[in-house]
């Protein structure tokens, strides 16, 4: 009977561990909360205290600390996601937004405006360990290759991308695109970048072996938060003038279809398996969760104010 009851267990356990559902993280820069949405049922689940003006945001490897930027304090917030609350602080430059990590899961970056400046904080020490200037005013996002080798980091006041050599520590490439770039994605291979320009209203394609620009795509009005798929055919870029989302086909460098989402949508994040699609918009204080095999919007989620991106681990 003992040895019936324990099997029991064990199977509920691995039961349960198979249908666990990904978490979805928002950052609400107005109300200085994370929202948590059960990507299962599409709902809040919990509210985070996160500082003042939290911003751009990601998650550990080992899925156990989400990374988020505080613009009010100029700290990097460290949240124990089994606790669900911040334990630690990390000083930053003055005015950090976008936030990335290495594919190594041994740096956090962070993109701060002020100071035109890129950040790196080791993700053992929690601290700053050295920074890099670049050459665009007001850094808003900075991305690395899927290889580790290259950092992309995008400015608001400018017509191009910086390119940062991680293991040199500086700047050795600028590629112009069109004004305002804002949101970066990579292919899951690494030979291509996508960079959302929004005053352009376009998408800029990136041979990063060269490091040279190869295409440009028409997106809708004021384009900034670029998602790529998991499987690299297709990715969507948020319009924020438009309230939409255009789904570019990799493939044929064009748009192929037009989603409507909520007022201002930011920035993006897809559930592991690449089967939902979560869009934060700013201006109506929502979530719209996008169906990728029809493309259509099946739930629009209530959040907190201002959100401004969306993690999910």
């Amino acid at each position: 009977m003992k040895k019936h009851f324990t099997a029991l267990l064990v199977l509920s356990a691995c039961v349960l561990g198979a249908h666990a559902s990904p978490f979805a993280y928002v950052p609400n820069e107005k109300s200085g909360t994370l929202s948590v949405i059960d990507c299962e049922t599409d709902s809040v689940v919990d509210t985070i205290a996160a500082g003042k003006r939290p911003r751009g945001l990601v998650v550990s490897h080992d899925g156990k600390s989400l990374y988020v930027s505080d613009q009010a304090s100029n700290a990097l917030l460290v949240v124990d996601l089994a606790k669900r609350a911040v334990v630690s602080k990390v000083a930053l430059e003055e005015s950090p937004e976008g936030v990335g990590i290495s594919h190594a899961g041994d740096w956090v970056v962070v993109a701060s405006e002020i100071s035109n400046s890129v950040g790196f904080v080791s993700t053992d020490t929690n601290r700053q360990v050295f920074s890099v200037k670049t050459k665009g005013k007001n850094p808003e996002h900075a991305e690395f290759s899927p290889d580790g080798k290259w950092l992309y980091v995008s400015a608001e006041e400018a017509d191009s991308v910086d390119i940062v050599d991680v293991a040199k520590r500086e700047q050795v490439n600028s590629i112009k695109l069109g004004e305002r770039p804002r949101g970066i994605g990579f292919s899951p291979d690494g030979s291509r970048a996508y960079v959302a320009a929004e005053l352009a209203s376009m998408v800029y394609v990136i041979d990063v072996p060269k490091q040279s620009l190869i295409a440009q795509v028409k997106a809708g009005k004021f384009s900034n938060g670029v998602a790529v798929h998991p499987d690299g055919r297709h990715v969507y870029i948020s319009n924020g003038k438009d309230a939409s989302v255009s789904v570019i086909d990799t493939a044929e460098n064009r748009a192929i279809a037009t989603i409507p989402v909520g007022k201002r949508p930011w920035n993006m994040a897809f559930t592991p398996d690449g089967r939902k699609l979560y869009v934060a918009n700013g201006r109506s204080n929502s979530v719209s969760v996008i169906d990728t095999q029809s493309n259509q919007v099946i739930k629009e989620i209530a959040v907190g104010e201002l959100p401004w991106g969306v993690v999910v681990q």
